[in-house]
């Protein structure tokens, strides 16, 4: 295929306002779709604040770039080169999903799907041409994590797989391609680390705030400059070696939920989105919360980038 001029995005949520901006500031005529008005009018806002956002970190614009809203999929479809999936995390509901975009594109569109972790052969599996569906998985949020995880299903084809990279270094972030593997790569390192934190907290050796600083500050803020890989080779391989072949044993290895996590689940506490989980929150606060973490976010891009 050739260059992508037009996109659409299917389902708006968490996601699809980010993701929309950035299509289009790379100068792609985007559609941004929903069933719902009201969540097309959240879209609107949301895509404002990540075109402001764009705006600071200076990302390059390009000309023909547009976004529109629409709540008719054939509309969202018309022309499309490139569609993303983004609707949200059920099988069922991407395999309803991925016939009618099928059904309603030309034969040679890519259809992308941003799930985080459900694998991509099964949604591939009710289309007609599955060498057309391949993973592109955005970090959250879309707008300020300049990395795509790309993952091709078993019957994606080569060229699905580069042009989407290529689609990818076109909008400014970094394509990973992958094998196909559950959660995908990004999640299941997330997870992994999640799981030790939340099993150090269960046992009482920390507190949460100790270990968000223990984390952010002794992990986090070297992670984000030298890549695991890079680390082992700084550290020295004999070193890792050597702490490996007897703290390995000793890490978690539950499949199990953390109990804190089930605990705060049963009492009602999700998270930010109610006002409170691990941590308390007012409306605020959170407002004040995610502008200030924007802000650092656009500030440690632009350090690495330098």
């Amino acid at each position: 295929m050739g260059a992508v001029r037009r996109a659409a995005v299917i389902g708006t949520g968490t996601m699809g306002p980010g993701m929309g901006a950035v299509l289009a500031r790379a100068g792609i005529d985007t559609a941004l779709y929903d069933v719902s008005p009201e969540a097309l009018e959240r879209a609107k806002a949301g895509a404002e604040l990540a075109a402001g956002v764009l705006e600071r970190l200076e990302a390059a614009q390009e000309e023909g770039g547009a976004l529109r809203f629409e709540t008719e999929l054939a509309a969202a479809l018309d022309g499309a080169d490139f569609v993303l999936e983004a609707v949200p995390e059920k099988l069922e509901l991407k395999q309803e999903v991925f016939p009618q975009l099928e059904a309603g594109t030309r034969p040679d569109t890519i259809l992308a799907s941003n799930t985080s972790g459900i694998a991509i052969t099964k949604i591939a599996a009710v289309c007609a041409h599955p060498k057309r569906v391949v993973g592109m998985h955005w970090s959250n949020p879309p707008h300020l994590i300049p990395m795509i995880e790309v993952i091709p299903g078993e019957q994606t084809s080569q060229e699905t797989v580069d042009a989407t990279a290529e689609l990818v270094r076109r909008i400014g972030y970094h394509p990973v391609v992958e094998r196909e593997v559950a959660g995908f790569v990004e999640n299941r390192i997330l997870y992994a680390i999640l799981r030790e934190c939340l099993d150090l907290v269960d046992r009482g050796i920390i507190d949460p705030e100790g270990l968000d600083l223990n984390v952010r500050w002794g992990i986090g803020y070297k992670l984000a400059v030298i890549g695991p890989m890079e680390l082992l080779d700084m550290a020295g391989l004999d070193i890792y070696n050597a702490v490996g072949s007897y703290l390995n044993q000793d890490l978690s290895t539950s499949g199990e939920v953390s109990s804190t996590i089930r605990d705060l689940i049963d009492k009602g506490r999700l998270g930010m989105k109610t006002g409170g989980g691990i941590y308390d929150y007012t409306p605020e606060q959170i407002d004040e919360l995610r502008a200030k973490r924007a802000g650092k976010l656009v500030a440690v891009r632009k350090a690495l980038e330098g």
